[in-house]
């Protein structure tokens, strides 16, 4: 089961982003302001790398959905755009990058649908940090080659993302939304989780996850208008609170 139908805002000038992650731009970095952001469209994603024995932290683009480098086809990424936490480091899907490439996915928040008593409808809440600071979700990269580009075309080479879940709280309001969301990283856990030096996804995890309730217990939860649920639809006034 994903967190929500897998939707979130992310509206964040480049420079902005860039500062606020410590990081460097990707020299084509490009990001539309997106209060309505869905599965398979371009997100930013923050990742370290090692470049002449240093470490950079950089802010790439990646289609939401991880592709893995053995797909045929990137329509595989469809179906990957979040990763349960328990299983990631064993599925074909997901254990290479588990490994080896581990991002961040910033966020300024995201929505998720509450049932209804009766279970007929649903009501829309925008979930948030209460000084409105990013949230980073931990998250997985790959890079796909596309077997029918020739080599050095532009867009020969796919980077697309996924974001780790896990269980909801047992109690609280976020435990009133779903029994998933999605693993935020604090400060240090994004330095340790982005560590390209560090192979041993396990203890990165364990980590993330014993930190990680205490995280999203600081979250705030709005209640919305049901426009958010046409992805058609993308503005602020998406993120502005009702009452219910």
């Amino acid at each position: 089961m994903v967190f929500m139908c897998g939707r979130y805002v992310m509206a964040r000038a480049v420079g902005d982003l860039v500062a606020e992650l410590e990081a460097e731009a990707d020299a084509n970095l490009e990001l539309r302001a997106s209060w309505n952001v869905a599965p398979t469209t371009d997100v930013p994603i923050v990742l370290e790398r090692i470049i002449d024995g240093a470490v950079h932290r950089q802010v790439h683009v990646a289609k939401w959905g991880l592709v893995p480098g053995w797909a045929k086809d990137p329509a595989v990424g469809v179906r990957a755009f979040n990763a349960r936490s328990e299983t990631a480091a064993e599925k074909p899907t997901f254990r290479a990058a588990m490994k080896a490439r581990r991002c961040g996915v910033p966020v300024e928040g995201y929505f998720e649908w509450k049932k209804s008593p009766d279970g007929k409808t649903k009501q829309p809440y925008f979930v948030h940090s209460t000084d409105g600071s990013l949230i980073v979700f931990a998250g997985l990269y790959e890079w796909w080659k596309d077997p029918a580009k020739e080599d050095g075309a532009p867009d020969q080479w796919l980077l697309s993302c996924t974001i780790l879940t896990m269980a909801s709280p047992p109690d609280g309001e976020l435990a009133t939304l779903h029994d998933r969301l999605p693993v935020p990283l604090g400060k240090d856990g994004l330095v340790e989780w982005l560590d390209p030096g560090t192979k041993d996804a396990g203890p990165l995890l364990a980590a993330a996850l014993d930190e990680a309730w205490g995280l999203a217990a600081a979250w705030e939860l709005d209640a919305v208008g049901s426009a958010v649920g046409n992805v058609r639809n993308n503005g602020p006034e998406l993120i502005e609170a009702i009452e219910v």
